[in-house]
């Protein structure tokens, strides 16, 4: 989206959207889903775990970092990955506070 674009919309909505267009894709639900069950996790653990080749699950790591979903703590040359607990219950109030106010407008 153009800057300008962005600017026609609230912070709110432009965080919410990005947070959105991360969790768009199967292969980053399962990503979360994985590192959420296996917290401090590695890369290759994935590879091992998920269908998909070590290039792409790092290319969605970049995209759910990006949006602060994940955490990459250095241990040596690997990075162990975990769930921002603060950034899901951000956004769990998020979207529910969304849907709470889209449904009393309905009303």
């Amino acid at each position: 989206m153009g800057f300008t674009k962005m600017l026609a919309h609230t912070l709110e909505q432009n965080k919410l959207s990005k947070t959105f267009k991360a969790l768009g894709h199967p292969a980053r639900i399962a990503i979360l889903q994985y590192i959420s069950n296996n917290p401090d996790c590695i890369c290759n653990d994935m590879v091992r775990d998920i269908d998909l080749a070590q290039a792409t699950i790092s290319q969605h790591l970049v995209e759910l970092k990006k949006v602060d979903l994940i955490i990459g703590k250095h241990i040596g040359k690997k990075t162990c990955y975990s769930i921002n607990i603060d950034k899901l219950y951000e956004v769990k109030q998020s979207v529910g506070s969304f849907f709470n106010e889209t449904q009393q407008g309905a009303m």
